[in-house]
């Protein structure tokens, strides 16, 4: 009886050992799993830093164009202005100039301004589409020099007076 004891703790202790060597060689397998896991959520957490950095260099982007579209749309708010000025002008008579009436009396000098107007309206479209500014433009400094019609990006270096 006391060698079927002896055996029998014997196999409780072999049980516990064996029990004892699983329990370790799973925590082992878990922590390696849980070191991979921890290497890649850093990495994520690198590369989510790195675009929330990105994104708020775009939104100070987007800032910036957004400042200079408002000051642009200001400044084209202003010439639409003084466009209208100019055909909505009011004569000696206290009356609105009337266009119609004025090419029926002069119809050769309304011709010209028109196709003068005509033509500046044409590059200051070809400038508001991207294209370069020539010599002539970049260095008009007189208001006959000048793009009447959009003197603000055809002409930089004009100063109103």
């Amino acid at each position: 009886m006391f060698s079927s004891l002896k055996i029998g703790l014997l196999i409780v202790v072999l049980a516990g050992a064996g029990g004892g060597f699983m329990y370790v060689k799973n925590l082992k397998a878990d922590l390696a799993t849980s070191e991979a896991n921890n290497l890649k959520l850093e990495q994520s957490v690198e590369s989510q830093k790195a675009v929330i950095t990105q994104m708020k260099a775009d939104f100070e982007m987007q800032n910036i164009i957004k400042a200079n579209l408002e000051k642009q749309n200001d400044e084209l708010k202003k010439e639409f202005a003084a466009l209208d000025k100019k055909f909505n002008k009011i004569n000696g008579k206290g009356e609105v100039r009337d266009i119609g009436d004025l090419g029926i009396k002069r119809p050769e000098s309304v011709e010209r301004i028109i196709n003068k107007g005509s033509a500046n309206a044409m590059r200051c479209s070809e400038i508001a589409m991207g294209s370069p500014l020539t010599e002539k433009e970049k260095n008009a400094t007189k208001k006959s020099e000048i793009n009447s019609e959009c003197p603000s990006i055809a002409n930089p270096n004009y100063v109103p007076y």
